[in-house]
């Protein structure tokens, strides 16, 4: 899988596109595959690589699918923060083993969090003993993911 840091600088040529695009259908692909597939040498692949990769433009990562490490439960948890920074909980969130995702946001809630979990006798305790108790949690409004439409993280197409 191929994602994007783009910074604004970094100018995008034809080959580079064309490498992108091979690499998010399988980003193991080998620079000698990618090179015989586009008519260039296997060290200008690797060049182009290189240079988007240093220009944090783009890295090649792996994405798990959850239920293949036995994640059956996905928790969407808005937590709403009060006497301490949301930046501070959320750092303090993000170091939770259980946790995929961090954000703050602007709405409803002050963060909004990603939880794995095994299955849902996990899930009191994980609420009760871990996040409960990190200071500066006011409340938490938890949801249930009870099907997943998209998990898509190819968020910036060139």
């Amino acid at each position: 899988m191929v994602t994007y840091m783009g910074e604004s600088a970094f100018e995008f040529s034809d080959l580079d596109r064309e490498i992108i695009e091979i690499l998010k259908k399988d980003g193991r692909t080998s620079n000698q595959k990618i090179a015989d597939m586009l008519g260039v040498t296997t060290s200008m692949v690797a060049t182009r690589i290189r240079r988007m990769e240093q220009a944090k433009a783009m890295k090649v990562v792996a994405v798990s699918d959850f239920s293949a490490f036995d994640y059956n439960l996905l928790l969407p948890i808005g937590v709403d923060v009060k006497g301490r920074r949301a930046n501070d909980v959320a750092e303090e969130l993000a170091k939770l083993d259980e946790v995929a995702v961090v954000q703050l946001v602007s709405g409803r809630h002050d963060i909004e969090i990603l939880v794995t979990l095994p299955n849902i006798d996990d899930m009191g305790e994980f609420l009760l003993s871990k996040l409960s108790q990190i200071k500066g949690v006011r409340s938490l409004d938890p949801s249930f993911a009870v099907d997943i439409i998209k998990y898509d993280f190819d968020v910036a197409p060139i």
